[in-house]
């Protein structure tokens, strides 16, 4: 059963007292904000990678190269970080610099990314070369999802608990429900969590063997949508203990009050008509959060602008909110869909939707799915905002839902 309008007692959830990020709409937190008011897309052409596919496909691509977020970061010139681990580890630092962090050894602090891209971004591009060219084999050991994790943790100073979540494009927001998981059993104090993905090679080519990629700026929830932009960005909040905040007297700006994760079963790469992975988790991260549907004041949509995904979500949204579908939109027309950091760049947009009191708009929307009927909110929209749910839904049917709170 979903929830209906009766009155619930309010989880009061994880507090977050930090995030960072860096995007194609940003390169931090407050240049990602005035994109997001001020309506600005940062998808684009291809610059960085040498692709056949370049001039069909519209991407979310950073400005920097990795050189420069080398020389950013005072990193050694003879590292092996590849791009994915080079964007994480500026969203990271800027979430510690934004909580006011001390890593602390007496303090119990976790350290959870997700990613799908790893190290393939270097791999690719020296695989040829492997066996001729030895400097450039430092690559291989940072090939494997887990090497970014851990290069980062070691930046950071952080050694309690580090792990990797690799669920296709719901990692993130899988990163941050066990994060949240964690601080609530009581096993840490406080967790940093989120995502990083980079372009690549591998990932362009596959999506566009899918045939799902759009020769022109993504339209996600339109009838005429013909598929999705890729993007690369990272992103990281910092999850906190209630008991650690108020003995420190952080702020809190904003909490995770529930999650949810799902899956259909129905697909390797599709959604199922009636959205049932997207439904149960919705339904279950307003379950967590003690929260009824109509409470909800703004839905960040996957908005894939696939044709699968968005008619699948669509009636899973129609299906928990049945006649008073809040006001919904998807954010990836901004930024691309960036896979596995997906869920973490989203939940920074939201916890920003509540601080700036604003619905983010949906950018490029024309005409409503004639299926469902649904309009999402196509300019920016100031209104009062306490809830906001975030869905995120990946390969294979890993469907999950964030749901944050005004602190």
């Amino acid at each position: 059963m979903t929830h209906t309008g009766r009155n619930k007692i309010q989880n009061k959830g994880v507090a977050i007292t930090g995030m960072g990020i860096i995007s194609a709409i940003g390169n931090n937190l407050d240049e990602n904000r005035i994109s997001l008011l001020s309506s600005t897309s940062g998808i684009g052409d291809l610059k960085h990678i040498h692709s056949k596919q370049a001039s069909q496909i519209k991407v979310g691509e950073i400005d920097f190269t990795n050189e420069q977020l080398i020389e950013i970061l005072e990193l050694p010139k003879e590292n092996n970080f590849t791009r994915t681990a080079l964007l994480g580890l500026i969203a990271a630092k800027e979430a510690v610099a934004n909580a006011n962090l001390t890593i602390d050894k007496s303090i119990r602090t976790g350290f959870i990314s997700a990613t799908s891209v790893g190290g393939m971004d270097m791999t690719e591009r020296h695989f040829k070369e492997f066996q001729t060219t030895s400097e450039t084999q430092k690559y291989i050991a940072s090939h494997h999802l887990g090497d970014g994790t851990q290069k980062i943790a070691d930046e950071l100073g952080i050694t309690d608990f580090v792990t990797t979540i690799s669920t296709a494009c719901s990692s993130a927001a899988n990163a941050i429900m066990l994060g949240a998981r964690l601080i609530k059993s009581g096993k840490l104090d406080r967790v940093i969590v989120g995502g990083t993905d980079s372009l690549s090679k591998f990932t362009i080519n596959g999506f566009k063997t899918l045939m799902i990629l759009s020769d022109e700026a993504c339209t996600p929830f339109d009838a005429n949508r013909k598929g999705l932009n890729l993007g690369e960005a990272a992103a990281y909040l910092v999850l906190e203990s209630d008991e650690f905040v108020e003995k420190h007297d952080k702020k809190v700006l904003a909490r995770l009050s529930g999650y949810g994760n799902a899956n259909d079963a129905f697909h390797q790469t599709a959604s199922s008509e009636t959205g049932e992975g997207a439904f149960l988790a919705m339904q279950k991260a307003l379950e967590v959060a003690n929260l009824s549907a109509s409470q909800i004041d703004y839905i960040n949509a996957h908005g894939t602008a696939t044709p699968n995904n968005d008619l699948s979500e669509s009636v899973a949204i129609q299906r928990i909110f049945y006649n008073s579908i809040p006001d919904f939109s998807s954010t990836k027309a901004f930024t691309g869909h960036t896979l596995a950091a997906a869920g973490a760049i989203e939940a920074v947009f939201s916890v920003l939707a509540i601080q700036e009191q604003s619905i983010f708009p949906n950018l490029n929307f024309k005409t409503k799915i004639p299926e469902t009927g649904l309009i999402p909110t196509t300019v920016l929209k100031h209104k009062h905002i306490e809830h906001v749910l975030s869905n995120s839904f990946g390969f294979g049917g890993n469907c999950s839902t964030l749901i944050f709170s005004k602190a």
